[in-house]
């Protein structure tokens, strides 16, 4: 026989349960950055990761949270070996998060008719693709297990068309949205939900030495409030702000001819020098 537990009770074994675990990976600076704060002003622990573990460190004391509230874990998701060993930390030390964010990225100019740039173009999809999905893999088997967790990708809108001088990004990005939409497949009726979060232009180091104009510029801790609407909302795919959902529509419609007519006098990104 089961007995229905009294409200004082249940009440008490609500407030023992640990709060939800967020597990971020690019959370030295920029976006990942912005979302750990987000998620720590709302009462989640909190698994970060970067290379920068210094950085992580100074941040964690501003905000003066604790090491049981706030793991830090220093590994580069290039290498996936060091990304699959800090989650199996995470696992261990902390439990399975209900969240993972893959926003680890890179972005650098690129000229194409250079042979010098295919390390850079390497290096990039090595972060944002290989980098995104070593991210996700020791997590997916255990959620399955407990159906039940969310698996959010950070795209971008550079990935909706090739842009000049962003070969290398633009195709890791489009990349990303490909590979969130067929895992999200994958994993239908598992209990695992896939989000693809496709920023337009966020103000950060990254964006900072844009020499072009980008429209609808918003603050990281903006974007970060709204990522986690988006999140908590499990929308398959988003993009922020709202007004660069449709120009990422337009962009997908426009015929060839105008897309190159439109983008042939724009500033490119300045390249990246060679080693």
């Amino acid at each position: 026989m089961t007995y229905a537990q009294s409200p004082s009770t249940a009440s008490k074994a609500v407030a023992t349960q640990p709060a939800r675990l967020v597990f971020i990976t690019g959370a030295s600076s920029g976006l990942g950055q912005a979302l750990a704060e987000h998620y720590a002003r709302r009462g989640w622990r909190l698994a970060l990761v970067a290379r920068r573990l210094e950085l992580m460190q100074q941040w964690r004391a501003r905000l003066q949270l604790s090491e049981a509230d706030c793991a830090l874990y220093a590994a580069d998701v290039s290498e996936p070996e060091q990304i699959r060993a800090v989650a199996q930390q995470c696992l261990q030390q902390q439990g399975l998060p209900d969240v993972v964010i893959a926003s680890a990225g890179i972005s650098h100019g690129i000229d194409t008719a250079d042979w010098d740039d295919l390390a850079h173009m390497q290096a990039i999809w090595e972060t944002n693709n290989r980098g995104l999905a070593a991210t996700f893999i020791p997590f997916i088997t255990p959620m399955r297990q407990r159906r039940s967790g969310t698996l959010v990708g950070i795209a971008s809108v550079a990935g909706v068309r090739g842009l000049p001088g962003h070969a290398g990004y633009s195709a890791s990005k489009a990349g990303v949205i490909a590979y969130c939409e067929s895992l999200r497949g994958d994993l239908r009726g598992s209990g695992v939900r896939v989000v693809t979060i496709s920023p337009g232009f966020v103000d950060t180091a990254m964006t900072a030495g844009n020499p072009f104009s980008m429209p609808f510029l918003m603050s990281a801790p903006d974007f970060a409030a709204r990522a986690y609407e988006a999140i908590e909302k499990q929308q398959s795919s988003v993009v922020i702000p709202w007004q660069m959902g449709w120009v990422a529509r337009l962009l997908r419609r426009l015929p060839d001819a105008v897309f190159d007519y439109a983008l042939a006098g724009r500033g490119r990104k300045p390249r990246k020098k060679p080693q």
